[in-house]
């Protein structure tokens, strides 16, 4: 049955593009600092954001009556008509034609660009790609692309490390740039707070038990700005123009993140145990 369910949505389901709008404050861009216990690099009009911290705008809040049991929206035009669900954030793309800047009126356009499945550890995973361009009276200034991915509830089994840890590759931890960050539950939940996410894997540790995490999980997109910290903090006068990201194993709260790269723009994040549990790399 569920075979049937994942191949009927990569045949049929073609969602409509979407637009939204919003003018850029420097608000969001304060409090992500702050999460960062730094200064805020926006503070008046005409400032730049710095990749991906556009990810503060554009709020969505959805009426509580809209969410399922594990915080998301129960429909919605970007989720796939897959009964029970489970949601994770793969990765990504972003491309910086010009960046965003403090007041400015930014249009966003989002689609669905592919939809196609494959088999995963815990079973048949669905694959939902959304492409969204951000432009500023019409110009163009990023193309950023978003991968989701899906699974069955009954095909979740326990994503818990194994006990043995495997032997780090010298390749997938590049240097000299770090940075260590305490994923608390505090902070998880601020982060939470800052995107407008309810989604429970993050600050309820009953339900992320429930889906067989054995911690909370640390989001995708707060591993991936992370990463985008270590040339932000240590190359300050490089202009980061592409960047992308691939999430290959979730991180939980027990343990210290550290964000390694270098300047010859491979990035990771992980953990002692797992140091490229994320991979990037920028130009």
């Amino acid at each position: 049955m569920a075979v049937d369910v994942f191949d009927r949505i990569v045949a049929s389901w073609a969602p409509p593009e979407l637009t939204a709008q919003d003018e850029l404050d420097a608000e969001p861009a304060t409090a992500f600092a702050a999460l960062l216990d730094q200064q805020s690099p926006v503070m008046e009009t005409g400032d730049p954001l710095p990749p991906l911290w556009h990810w503060f705008h554009f709020p969505e809040w959805p009426a509580q009556s809209e969410l399922g049991e594990d915080g998301h929206l129960s429909d919605g035009a970007f989720l796939p008509p897959l009964p029970q669900r489970r949601r994770m954030f793969g990765g990504g793309r972003l491309v910086v034609h010009a960046p965003l800047r403090c007041g400015d009126t930014v249009r966003r356009s989002t689609r669905v660009s592919a939809v196609r499945t494959t088999e995963g550890r815990t079973g048949k995973l669905l694959l939902v790609t959304t492409t969204a361009e951000f432009s500023v009276d019409g110009e163009p200034r990023l193309l950023e692309q978003q991968d989701i991915v899906y699974r069955m509830a009954a095909d979740v089994a326990s994503v818990a490390p194994p006990a043995r840890a495997e032997p780090a590759e010298e390749e997938d931890v590049p240097g000299p740039w770090v940075l260590t960050v305490n994923p608390s539950p505090v902070l998880l939940f601020r982060f939470s707070s800052l995107t407008g996410n309810a989604h429970r894997i993050h600050y309820d540790r009953a339900y992320a038990a429930f889906e067989g995490h054995p911690g909370l999980v640390v989001h995708g997109p707060l591993l991936a700005l992370l990463m985008l910290e270590l040339p932000r903090r240590f190359d300050p006068g490089r202009r980061v123009e592409r960047f992308s990201w691939r999430a290959k194993r979730p991180l939980f709260d027990a343990t210290p993140v550290e964000a390694r790269g270098g300047p010859d723009g491979r990035l990771v994040a992980g953990t002692s145990t797992y140091p490229a549990a994320v991979t990037g790399r920028y130009e």
